[in-house]
Parts: C-alpha cells; structure tokens; sequence
C-alpha cells in the first residue's frame, strides 16, 4: 500500500475491534481477503452507497481489526479509523496519489494532508514501477518502490522510511511488501502476501491471520 512507513512493535495494541467474526456491513459487498506475512490479513469490501470505484480496506492482526481505511479508484486515503483516532484526507491535495499516472508513467508523486485527532500531517514521496512483475497465489502483481516522509504541522519530521510493495492493476490496490525506517535501513519489516481468497473459496473474509503469529506483529502509520 503506498507510502506506508511501518514501525515494529513487540504487541499489537488494543484493536478497534476485537472479534471472532468478521462481515462486510449492511448495503455492502465482500470482495476479496488476502493472508500476509507478519501475522496481518485484510479483507477488502465495496459498498452501494459510495462512489464508482471507492473500497474498504480492514487489516487485521492477532488481536483484532487495528484499521480500517476508504480509498477512492486513485488509491487515495479517503478516511481511516485507527486504534489512535479518526483520520480524513484533506481535499483538495496538493499532488494527488494517483494509480492512473503510476501505471502511465512508471512514477507517481504525491504530496498530500492528512486531518487527524491531534492535528494535521503532510506525507510526501513517490511511488515507482520497477519494471518487474510478481506472482503470487496466480496474482500478477506489479512490483514497486517508494520513499515518503510524514511531517506535522509546523513542517517537522515525524517519520520517513521507504520500501517495495506490490500494486494490482486489477484490483487497483497497494498491497504490503518490505518497508524500512530511513534511520535503521537494516530493519526490514516484512508483510508481503502470500495468499489471496475469494468468494465460496475457504478463509473467505476470515477474522484470523495465520502466518508468522506468536512471534511478533507489524503495525504501521501512513
């Protein structure tokens, strides 16, 4: 997913929400789940009431759902509800992300504000096409690189950090990879996906991840 700079953490925090189930809400259609490394599953659902192309995102870790996220066609944020609060993307931005410059171009800037509880932040960076492709449980996923910095409001540095991901022109979606903190480039946090499930398929919207759990689990902040 594109210009998340991910930190390690030796527990998850409390989830949003800790359940045994999960279900695409009242007016909404489940899509797809996709099994990851560092203990973290999502499940992706549209809904009726939204605009063409918009999704819903839940990522889930061993001890519930820790965010769930709207994005538009472009991949941008849309809003996000976090175990720290609410968050909104502030329109219009300044450089859009935008998938559709990023599968034209090969390169997509982007510069854009997030609203959150405690205050404004301004994430800067790009995302690139390598050139070279992944398959992935039949998945051909493109591969990508980025780099991107989270500055508060008064333009100070929260975070920076870079990595490689994979996008799917099919489902116009980021999905994790390898990720670093710029100040400790040898810790490489890991969560690339290694099964995607679909409708009447087993571990179809599964509440659990189940790969590399009771080690330690990745958490992130865009």
């Amino acid at each position: 997913m594109k210009s998340l700079v991910f930190s390690a953490l030796a527990l998850m925090a409390t989830p949003v929400v800790a359940q045994q189930s999960f279900a695409a809400p009242e007016g909404c259609t489940a899509k797809l789940t996709v099994q990851q490394k560092g203990c973290v599953l999502i499940n992706v659902w549209t809904c009726e009431a939204d605009d063409p192309g918009d999704q819903w995102i839940a990522l889930i870790g061993q001890g519930g759902v820790f965010s769930i996220q709207k994005v538009d066609d472009e991949f941008q944020w849309i809003e996000s509800y976090k175990i720290d609060g609410e968050e909104r993307l502030q329109l219009p931005a300044d450089d859009p992300a935008s998938l559709t410059e990023l599968f034209a171009t090969q390169v997509d800037t982007w510069d854009f504000v997030i609203e959150t509880e405690e205050g404004t932040e301004r994430n800067v960076g790009f995302d690139m096409l390598t050139g070279e492709t992944t398959v992935i449980d039949g998945e051909t996923l493109l591969n990508t690189e980025f780099q991107g910095r989270t500055l508060d409001g008064d333009g100070n540095e929260i975070e920076a950090g870079a990595g490689r991901q994979f996008v799917s022109e099919e489902h116009r979606l980021f999905f994790f990879g390898e990720a670093w903190d710029a100040a400790t480039p040898d810790d490489v946090i890991d969560m690339s996906p290694l099964e995607f499930i679909y409708p009447g398929e087993s571990g179809f919207f599964s509440s659990q991840p189940k790969y590399e759990c009771n080690v330690n689990e990745a958490g992130y902040r865009p």
